[in-house]
């Protein structure tokens, strides 16, 4: 049995029980939730521990080694344009979907309260909500470390993406020794995130169980939300913007870009891995659409690596639906701060089933969320994560054909 089905049959179990002992109330039922409750808590520490090293080391890592030569450094350059530009719009697509959508899931004060008080946390707007003035100047971090201990992780994906930019004007000797150690760090973390994902099945169960219980048919409704907005989301993200984008943009027919891609989301949509479909992104670049071959060598890995045109959509839809689990209601500023974490964070997306969900805790940090909320997520994923892998490498091949267009209209000026 796959892990994806022991996944999903747990959170089924989880909330069938919790279901179960919400309908019957007592001392008997509290002292389950309670026994069941500390093992969710550990899964989700567990994911937590390996977070900030990941997303640090995976973002110094890919800004400082995107590229040596001038023209492959040019060809990121306008890479990075596209991928920000549509990454961009993905997460405040996803903050104009959920925001109204959730708000009209009713969540009990009471249960809300519950839910909260295991965790120990105060909710999104305790402490008063900066003004934007107070964020602005929050975003660049007084001392790193600080920011990481405390979980400030915006201000710290800043300071990765800076130093990562500082260190490509290092000589070269240097800096090759120590993105080889950081390099170390990302595959280390990738490897413990990957045993820990072993126990995923238990931290579902232990997470949804709880939350169901205290919260009852409201959760499924909320779940149910959350499922139909990624997955519609994504695709008509891949649809009314990928697509376009390919054809106005890099100037390729609507029909040769689809019969190329075609292939690629098959896999995608099979595996739940866009590192799978590389083979096929490849071939269709090269024999269907004939790009140049330092797009397809050079830039369709790099996309392969850095950019989920999907993925901030899926964040932020998700940041919404945990602050509506937990009785709060994002402010302008707060799904800013949401937005603005879910697209820096997407770069550092790790390309394996799931991953969205993995590196949520930056965003759900970001306005102070609970970040337990991402285990539930974890396990309602399967459905949303089978379309949005289909439209992350759709979108890598519309990034392709983008700049394979403007690499060609550059060789041909500079004729």
């Amino acid at each position: 049995m796959s892990l994806n089905t022991r996944v999903l049959l747990a959170l089924i179990a989880g909330i069938g029980i919790g279901l179960l002992l919400g309908g019957f109330p007592g001392p008997v039922s509290n002292d389950i939730v309670a026994v069941i409750e500390p093992f969710g808590t550990l899964f989700v520490n567990a994911i937590r521990m390996t977070v900030v090293p990941l997303v640090v080391a995976t973002l110094i890592v890919g800004v400082s080694s995107a590229g040596e030569a001038s023209s492959l450094a040019r060809m990121g350059a306008r890479g990075a344009a596209v991928f920000l530009s549509l990454t961009t719009i993905s997460g405040i697509a996803g903050a104009l979907i959920a925001q109204p959508v959730f708000a009209h899931v009713s969540i009990d004060a009471q249960s809300a309260m519950a839910l909260r008080a295991p965790a120990g946390v105060a909710g999104a707007g305790a402490g008063g909500v900066p003004g934007v003035g107070a964020w602005i100047a929050s975003l660049i971090p007084s001392n790193p470390i600080a920011a990481a201990t405390e979980g400030a992780m915006l201000p710290l994906i800043l300071f990765a993406l800076l130093l990562g930019l500082a260190l490509r004007q290092v000589e070269g000797s240097i800096r090759e020794r120590f993105v080889l150690i950081v390099r170390a760090i990302a595959e280390s973390m990738l490897v413990l995130v990957r045993w820990i994902l072993v126990a995923a099945p238990v931290g579902v169960f232990a997470l949804a169980l709880p939350m169901v219980a205290r919260l009852g048919l409201a959760a499924l409704g909320a779940m149910a939300l959350y499922v139909t907005l990624v997955t519609v989301g994504a695709a008509v993200l891949m649809v009314l913007v990928v697509y376009p984008a390919a054809v106005i943009v890099g100037g390729v027919s609507l029909r040769a870009f689809a019969r190329a891609v075609a292939p690629a989301q098959v896999v995608a949509m099979s595996s739940r891995s866009s590192l799978a479909a590389l083979p096929a992104l490849i071939g269709a670049a090269r024999d269907q659409l004939k790009l140049e071959p330092q797009v397809v060598g050079f830039f369709i890995p790099l996309a392969m690596a850095m950019f989920r045109v999907a993925a901030p959509l899926s964040l932020t839809v998700g940041a919404v639906f945990v602050a509506r689990l937990y009785g709060e209601s994002l402010t302008v500023v707060q799904l800013a701060s949401v937005v603005v974490a879910a697209v820096l964070t997407s770069f550092s997306v790790p390309g394996i089933p799931g991953g969205s969900i993995l590196v949520m805790v930056p965003v759900l940090g970001a306005v102070g969320l609970p970040v337990a909320g991402i285990g539930i997520l974890l396990g309602a994923d399967t459905i949303p994560d089978i379309v949005r892998t289909a439209a992350n490498v759709t979108g890598q091949m519309a990034a392709a054909v983008i700049v394979g267009r403007s690499t060609t209209r550059g060789s041909q000026a500079s004729r």
